[in-house]
């Protein structure tokens, strides 16, 4: 059985990967990093939330 993956599921899988990254490194920057690097590890968390909407945003439409 062959299984494709045709550009919304690609978009669909990046975008929850995308989340996912974007959790993990807001939960780095609030629990582990709280010093001053938890500040970028916050940023770059919600930098992923965006891309990913952006991606979720682009489905259908490419």
């Amino acid at each position: 059985m062959a299984y494709r993956l045709d550009k919304n599921k690609i978009l669909g899988y990046a975008t929850l990967i995308m989340i996912l990254m974007g959790m993990i490194l807001i939960a780095l920057g609030a629990f582990k990093y709280y010093e001053i690097a938890g500040w970028g590890f916050t940023a770059v968390g919600l930098g992923f939330f965006a891309i990913a909407w952006v991606f979720n945003a682009l489905k259908g439409r490419v």
